[in-house]
């Protein structure tokens, strides 16, 4: 008897000991499934729903196109009172709030004329003075330490077919910024000229081209900037110009003075992650509207607060599984290092849920000089996600992978059974409030958090079970 190939799985090793004796040795890359969920992966494989759930909840997120319909502030678009303060990730209160998070909301507190100094803002926080509250919760996402106030100018991002909206904050650009937690004079300085020229010169040009029959299509815009060489999380270069392509003729007749216009032109063509803002809310439009399937097993949300990581699933509602965020790997700014960056934080994982960012290095592998890593990682990464995904994009596509669709629609089931966790790259914000950034990275979700959320699903399975028809 001929042996032509050996098959072999689990740690090389055993291939190469095959190769050794000149016998071909075909690897295959296999996992034992997360420890713990045997069991419970058998038990949602039999749930009746979930073949149905999962393609329902895939093609609806993938059947959103969202537009940039307004800019107007906070107070207005999600009722925001004096005192009231949205932060990424799940709910958390001030006592386990991180270092950024708490610059972030003493920034703002400053910002809203609430207290003088931003350091007299602490002892209201932990009095319950003030209230806060997961962006999530109000159809928002915010980056990194993700505050929204009530004065805050935000984008207003609306999918035509159903009507749903959903909202983000206008980007600082970078370094000692209230989304990093920074909060001295220059971070409120730039926060005031956002308030009183920026928001309303964006409001004007986006009411105006809207009136006129114009759009500024951001699903179309993703679309080209895949193929750009962005990757719509940490690198937004082509994005944030096309942006600026599609709104400088309204900006330009929208009536703002001169001077005014020109820093608005300078600002937003000099700050490369302006669109970051944009992006976030596209995907989260998109990813809302395969919410609540029952049944179903697609991850609709990945959000972090410096403190924990969480993560919702369409067929589980809006329960948080969560577990403790980690510190990012990375490249570092001037002479900070490991010690001097905070645990993962920001919403702006919402990208890599919906199958960009750190889905999608591979469109973009300029993004390994901010993040670490090499090109072929980046080329690895999105192929590995694929393994994890109930499906692809037919809109997001990557060149250099013969136009393959970016990774879409995270599967609990697939993560659990694999043992791959979701890939994302992220900025790194200092740990010590008012730091601001301290670098950029790659970072993966805490394990435990995918076996819990299979876990609820198994037990929804059961229940479903027991009270079906004999």
């Amino acid at each position: 008897m001929t042996i032509s190939t050996v098959v072999t799985s689990g740690i090389d090793l055993l291939a190469a000991a095959v190769e050794d004796q000149a016998v071909p040795a075909s690897r295959v890359d296999w996992r034992p499934p997360m420890p713990g969920t045997t069991a419970d992966l058998a038990v949602v494989a039999t749930d009746p729903l979930r073949a149905d759930a999962n393609r329902r909840a895939l093609a609806a997120f993938l059947g959103v196109n969202a537009q940039l319909v307004d800019v107007a502030p906070a107070a207005d678009l999600l009722g925001l009172e004096r005192g009231q303060f949205l932060h990424a990730g799940p709910p958390i209160t001030w006592e386990r709030a991180s270092g950024p998070l708490r610059g972030g909301l003493m920034a703002a507190a400053a910002f809203e004329g609430l207290v003088d100094d931003p350091e007299e803002a602490p002892p209201l926080f932990e009095s319950g003075s003030f209230t806060l509250d997961p962006c999530h919760h109000h159809g928002a996402v915010g980056p990194m330490a993700g505050v929204v106030s009530p004065s805050m100018w935000m984008f207003v991002l609306e999918d035509a077919a159903s009507g749903r909206r959903t909202f983000c904050s206008l980007n600082e650009g970078l370094g000692k910024v209230l989304r990093y937690g920074a909060y001295d004079d220059s971070v409120l300085t730039r926060l005031r000229w956002m308030r009183d020229v920026l928001g309303p010169a964006l409001q004007r040009a986006v009411r105006g081209l809207r009136d006129s029959g114009g759009q500024v299509d951001v699903t179309g815009i993703l679309t080209q900037m895949l193929q750009m060489g962005d990757e719509a999380h940490n690198r937004n270069r082509a994005g944030t110009l096309m942006l600026l392509r599609d709104l400088s003729p309204a900006l330009a007749t929208s009536g703002v003075g001169s001077a005014d216009l020109a820093e608005v032109f300078r600002f937003v063509g000099g700050n490369d992650h302006f669109f970051l803002n944009l992006a976030m809310p596209a995907c989260k439009l998109a990813l809302d509207a395969a919410r609540n399937i029952p049944g179903s097993t697609m991850v609709v949300a990945m959000a972090r607060n410096g403190t924990d990581f969480g993560i919702q699933v369409s067929g589980t509602g809006d329960e948080w599984f969560t577990g403790p965020a980690q510190v990012p790997e990375g490249l570092y700014l001037g002479d900070y290092g490991p010690d001097d960056a905070n645990p993962d934080i920001g919403d702006s994982a919402i990208t890599e849920t919906a199958g960009i960012g750190g889905f999608a290095m591979a469109t973009a592998p300029a993004i390994v000089r901010l993040v670490g890593g090499s090109v072929p990682d980046a080329l690895a990464a999105t192929r590995r996600m694929h393994e994890i995904c109930l499906g692809e994009s037919p809109r997001w596509s990557i060149p250099v992978l013969e136009f393959q669709g970016v990774p879409s629609g995270i599967d609990v089931t697939r993560v659990c059974r694999t043992g791959i966790l979701p890939q994302i790259n992220t900025g790194m914000a200092g740990k010590v409030a008012g730091t601001g950034q301290v670098g950029a990275g790659l970072v993966n979700p805490p394990a435990e958090v995918f076996p819990a959320a299979l876990a609820r699903l198994a037990r929804l399975t059961r229940e479903r079970a027991a009270t079906a028809p004999a």
